[in-house]
């Protein structure tokens, strides 16, 4: 039997008699569908394209912003235009931008994320949330997005990688789409993905490890221990530093993923985004039976305070992200590190 297509999929999600919430996310899913292939194409170009690596300052973070992240929220911003959606938040632009005071959505998109990646042949990607466009649009076009990511009616990401794939959860589990250039549209590959709830592999930028919380130091010299330590098994470290990337390995295969607070400036409260990048990873991750914390609260629990707001990231594996709360919260509880301080890790001298 043939792998059903996005369409078939969005067909399914509609029903026999669709409602107007529902009617609205599959039409911009359709549209982003077709923006994210035009994206696709310039990334594929590479050096030889017009918008590539280049720089043009920093965006509304604060962070470097390439050409092609411009290129990208352009490309996205005009196909929300033609979609029902009221609002539109990116984390290139400093205020949402009012596209349809009467329509039902509100768009949050991080138009090209890991773009610092791009001149290294990295996959990078684009991540959206879909909430409902609650309040007065025109009065306080903000609203929407301080919502508590619990409220979302869907969340996903496109990579731009070997294959171009759409990881996509409408509430129903998460699944994975990818672009036939056969067919000229996207098929479903995987359905429902699972992360198993155990773990021997953990992502995290250890050249940071100086600057991290001592929890964070605990947990990093416990796996790197291996079979030896207070784990007794072995782990693989991994580091992409482009979240889709880093995402889409741990719902292939497992794992865990930290992007903590440190203490560098500016770093205390991690430096992914609370609207454009944790909530809807969060909502993948959770989808596909696994958790996602700033280490120890449950991401789609906090309600952002601001738009551009940054949070500590945890996700992953269910078992190893409770865990990881545990050396935050309680780590004489976890019965193999007692007595805590008995010894020290493998990066203290």
């Amino acid at each position: 039997m043939p792998a059903a297509t996005l369409d078939a999929f969005l067909n399914s999600y509609l029903g026999d008699q669709p409602d107007e919430r529902r009617s609205a996310v599959v039409a911009t899913i359709r549209q982003f569908t077709q923006a994210a292939t035009k994206v696709r194409n310039a990334i594929n170009q590479g050096a030889l394209g017009v918008a590539f690596a280049g720089t043009r300052g920093a965006n509304a973070g604060g962070d470097v912003q390439k050409d092609l992240d411009v290129f990208a929220d352009e490309i996205f911003l005009d196909a929300m235009r033609r979609a029902p959606v009221a609002l539109y938040a990116s984390e290139e632009l400093e205020q949402p931008v009012l596209l349809d005071r009467q329509a039902p959505l509100a768009v949050a998109i991080d138009p090209l994320d890991g773009s610092s990646n791009i001149d290294t042949n990295v996959s990078v990607g684009t991540i959206f949330s879909l909430l409902p466009a609650t309040g007065a649009p025109d009065a306080d076009p903000a609203a929407p997005f301080l919502q508590a990511g619990a409220n979302m009616l869907g969340a996903g990401f496109f990579i731009y990688g070997p294959q171009l794939a759409l990881v996509l959860s409408l509430g129903s589990g998460t699944h994975v789409f990818v672009h036939s250039t056969r067919l000229g549209t996207f098929v479903q590959a995987y359905e429902s993905r699972i992360i198993p709830e155990r773990t021997q592999e953990f992502a995290i930028n250890a050249a940071n490890y100086r600057h991290w919380d001592e929890a964070v130091r605990l947990y990093v010299d416990d796996c790197l221990e291996g079979s030896e330590g207070p784990r007794e098994k072995d782990f693989n470290m991994r580091w992409i530093a482009s979240l889709v990337a880093e995402c889409y390995r741990v719902l292939m295969r497992g794992g865990v993923f930290l992007y903590p607070g440190d203490q560098r400036r500016g770093y205390s409260q991690g430096r992914l985004r609370l609207v454009y990048e944790a909530n809807p990873i969060a909502y993948l991750v959770e989808q596909a039976a696994g958790a996602a914390t700033d280490a120890i609260t449950r991401i789609l629990e906090i309600e952002p305070e601001s738009l551009h707001q940054r949070v500590p990231v945890v996700f992953g594996s269910a078992r190893e992200v409770a865990r990881i709360a545990r050396y935050h919260t309680e780590p004489s509880a976890i019965g193999e590190r007692a007595p805590l301080f008995s010894r020290r890790g493998l990066f203290r001298a």
